[in-house]
C-alpha cells in the first residue's frame, strides 16, 4: 500500500496559500504553468489541506493520476512517498538520533545487496570467467574490474528509485510508458529472467553430474534442479533475514570454493596486478577482444536492475523525512561496495586460476596430462595443437586432471552453490518483475512453476538428445540474449531517476545525467558488437535474414526509449507537442473525493464569473 506523506510545516504554508489565493484568482496562472482551462492547483491545496487534518502516519491507498480522471498535481510541490506493504516483511531500523555513521544501521540495511549481488556470480559469469582467463590470461582483468565499477553505479541507480519512491522499476515503467510499449518492455524483463534461469538450471546439471562422477547423467541433473529449487522456497516461510543469510551462506560457499582453487594454483601476483590496474592488451588479438566485450554482458545483468529497484524497499524507511531517505541511500551504497566487492574479488579467483594453469595451454598438453592420472574424461580434448577451450564442465575436468580429484569436487561445489543461489534470486526478479508491469500477484510457487518450466524444457531436450558441449555452448547464446535485453532495463532505470516528477529532492544532477548516459551508451555499443560478432560467426544465410528482421524491430524500439529519456531529460525540441508522464504521481484515495468536491466549486465560481 502506498501513502502519501507531506511535512506538517510544508502543509501549513500551503493552508495559508489556499486561504489567500481565490479559485478565480488562481485561473491564469493555473493556465500558464499546466495548460489547464481548470483551476486545479487551488484544488490540490484544498487536498492536502484536508489530508492534513488525518494522521501524518497514516497510510493510504494510492492512485495513479496518469490513469485517473483526476490529474491536478502537474505543478504541485514535490511530493514524497512512502511503501507500506502488509504483505512484505519490514526489517526495522534502529534509531540513534544521530547522523553519524553507525555499523548497527548497516547491518539493518545489509541484505539486498548481497542479495543483488548474486547476479554477478551466477554460472554465466563463471563461465565467463574462467573462459577469460584461458583466453587472454591475466591481461583483461581491468575490463572485469571496470564492468563491476559500472554495474555499481547502475545499481546506485536502481536503489535510489526504489529507496526515494517505494516503487520498484517494473512499477514506475508501468505508470510512466505507454501501453503498447509498456508490454514489450516486459516481455523482454521476461525473456532475460528465463535465460538467465535456463543458465542456472545448466550450472546446476552439470554441478550435479561431477559430483556424481558421472553416475547421474546431464538430463537427470536438469530434473534435480526442479525439486531443490520448490525446496528451497519453503525458507521464505522462516522470515527475509533468514532467507537473506541463506544466500550469505551460498557467497561464502563460492568464496571459499573458488578460493581454494586459487590458492592451489598460486596465481602470479605481480601479473595478476598488472592486469587489474593496467588497462591495455598486449599481443591481444580478435578472440581476446571478444571475450572482453562478453566479460561486459556476462556481468551487468539487466532483470537485476529490477530486482535491487525491489529489494530496498524491505527495510522501514520515513520517506516523509528527506534525511532517512539520505541516510538509507548512503548506507545501501556501501553495503552495495561490498557486496559487490566481494563478488569481484570471487571473479577474480576464478580468472588468475585459469590464467595461471591453462593460458597457451593446448588440447594435446590437457589430454596427455589428463591420461596420465586416469581421467575418465580425458576423450573431452582432442589430440590436436588447437589452443585449450574450456567451459564449466571441462573447467572442472581440467582441474581434477591438473591438481587432483579434490580441485575437481570443490569447483563443483561452487558452481552449485552459484546455481541455486542465482535460481532463488531469479525466482524473485520474475515475481516482482510480473507485479510491477502487469500489478499481476502470483505465489512464488506459481511463479517457479511458470519461469521453471519454460527454462527447463528447451534445456532437458538438449541434455537428453545432445552432449555436454551442445548444452555449455548455450551459454553463449544465453550471453547475447543477456545483451539484448541491457537497454531495456539501462535506459529506463536512467529516465526515471532524472525525472523530478519521480525522484523531487533526489533527481539526478547535469553530472550524474551525462556519466549514465555515456555509461548507458558505452554498454549498449559494446554489446551490439558482441551481438554482431556472434551472428556473423554463425555464417548461415538464415541466421543473416531472422537477425536483420530482428534487428529492426529492436532498434526501433530502443530508439523509442532513447527518446522518451532525452525528452524527459530536457531535450524538448524533440517531444513533437506529445505530452508525457514526467507529470504524473501519485494522490491519495481518500483525497479523490475531495478534489472532485472542489473540482466543482472551481466550476461553479468560473460560471459566476462568467
Amino acid at each position: 500500500m502506498f501513502a502519501y506523506i507531506h511535512s506538517r510545516e510544508q502543509a501549513v504554508s500551503e493552508k495559508s496559500q489556499l486561504q489567500q489565493v481565490p479559485c478565480s484568482m488562481a485561473l491564469k496562472d493555473q493556465q500558464e504553468l499546466t495548460g489547464s482551462s481548470e483551476c486545479q492547483q487551488d484544488n490540490d491545496m484544498a487536498a492536502v489541506k484536508q489530508e492534513k487534518e488525518e494522521p501524518a502516519d497514516k497510510a493510504s491507498k494510492m492512485i495513479d493520476t496518469g490513469s485517473s480522471r483526476i490529474n491536478s498535481f502537474g505543478s504541485f510541490l514535490p511530493l514524497e512517498f512512502s511503501f507500506d506493504s502488509n504483505d512484505e516483511e519490514k526489517i526495522p531500523i534502529p534509531n540513534s538520533g544521530s547522523t553519524r555513521f553507525s555499523f548497527r544501521k548497516l547491518w539493518a540495511f545489509t541484505g539486498p545487496g548481497f542479495l543483488m549481488s548474486i547476479a554477478y556470480l551466477d554460472p554465466g559469469n563463471i563461465e565467463s570467467d574462467l573462459q577469460s582467463g584461458a583466453v587472454a590470461g591475466f591481461k583483461i582483468l581491468w575490463v572485469l574490474l571496470l564492468a563491476t565499477i559500472l554495474g555499481l553505479v547502475l545499481q546506485r541507480l536502481s536503489a535510489r528509485l526504489g529507496v526515494v519512491t517505494g516503487m520498484q522499476l517494473a512499477e514506475v515503467c508501468r505508470r510512466q510508458y505507454p501501453k503498447g510499449p509498456r508490454i514489450v518492455l516486459w516481455l523482454m524483463v521476461e525473456l532475460a529472467i528465463i535465460g538467465s534461469d535456463m543458465q542456472e538450471v545448466i550450472g546446476s546439471a552439470i554441478a550435479i553430474s561431477l559430483l556424481s562422477v558421472g553416475r547421474i547423467p546431464l538430463w537427470g541433473g536438469v530434473l534435480i534442479t526442479i525439486v531443490d529449487t520448490f525446496f528451497f522456497l519453503f525458507l521464505d516461510k522462516y522470515g527475509l533475514r533468514k532467507l537473506e543469510a541463506l544466500f550469505a551462506f551460498f557467497i561464502a560457499v563460492m568464496a571459499v570454493t573458488f578460493g581454494y582453487e586459487y590458492v592451489t594454483v598460486k596465481p602470479d601476483q605481480l601479473q595478476l596486478l598488472r592486469g587489474m590496474f593496467v588497462p591495455t592488451c598486449e599481443g591481444c588479438g580478435t578472440r581476446q577482444l571478444q571475450q572482453a566485450v562478453g566479460t561486459v554482458g556476462a556481468v551487468i545483468m539487466p532483470h537485476n536492475i529490477y530486482l535491487y529497484s525491489a529489494l530496498v524497499r524491505s527495510r522501514e524507511v520515513n520517506r516523509a523525512n528527506k534525511k532517512e531517505v539520505r541516510q538509507a541511500n548512503r548506507y545501501y551504497f556501501i553495503e552495495a561496495c561490498l557486496a559487490l566487492l566481494l563478488s569481484f574479488l570471487i571473479n577474480v579467483f576464478v580468472v588468475s586460476v585459469f590464467a595461471e594453469a591453462f593460458y597457451n595451454q593446448t588440447n594435446q598438453q590437457v589430454h596427455e596430462v589428463c591420461v596420465n592420472n586416469s581421467s575418465p574424461n580425458s576423450d573431452l580434448f582432442p589430440k590436436n595443437n588447437d589452443t585449450l577451450s574450456v567451459d564449466i564442465y571441462k573447467g572442472g575436468v581440467v582441474l581434477g586432471c591438473y591438481f587432483g580429484p579434490a580441485a575437481l569436487y570443490i569447483w563443483a561445489i561452487g558452481i552449485l552453490a552459484a546455481g541455486q543461489s542465482s535460481t532463488m534470486s531469479g525466482t524473485y526478479t520474475g515475481q516482482f518483475v510480473m507485479e510491477g508491469f502487469l500489478n499481476l500477484k502470483w505465489s512464488r510457487f506459481t511463479r517457479v512453476v511458470f519461469t521453471r518450466t519454460i527454462a527447463i524444457t528447451p534445456t532437458l531436450l538438449v541434455a537428453v538428445f545432445q552432449s555436454v558441449d551442445t548444452l555449455t555452448g548455450m551459454n553463449d547464446l544465453l550471453n547475447v540474449l543477456m545483451s539484448l535485453q541491457l537497454p531495456f532495463a539501462l535506459i529506463p532505470i536512467l529516465t526515471f531517476t532524472s525525472m523530478s516528477s519521480i525522484m523531487h529532492d533526489f533527481t539526478n544532477g547535469l553530472f550524474w545525467k551525462i556519466v549514465g548516459g555515456i555509461i548507458i551508451l558505452i554498454i549498449c555499443c559494446i554489446n551490439i558488437y558482441f551481438v554482431i560478432d556472434y551472428v556473423w560467426s554463425l555464417q548461415k544465410l538464415v541466421f543473416y535474414i531472422v537477425a536483420a528482421i530482428v534487428a529492426l524491430a529492436y532498434l526501433f524500439f530502443v530508439s523509442y526509449l532513447l527518446w522518451f529519456c532525452l525528452v524527459v531529460m530536457g531535450v524538448r525540441f524533440l517531444q513533437c507537442g506529445r505530452t508525457f508522464g514526467s507529470k504524473r504521481t501519485i494522490i491519495s484515495e481518500d483525497q479523490k473525493e475531495t478534489l472532485e468536491r472542489t473540482e466543482s466549486m472551481c466550476s461553479a465560481d468560473m460560471n459566476t464569473i462568467h
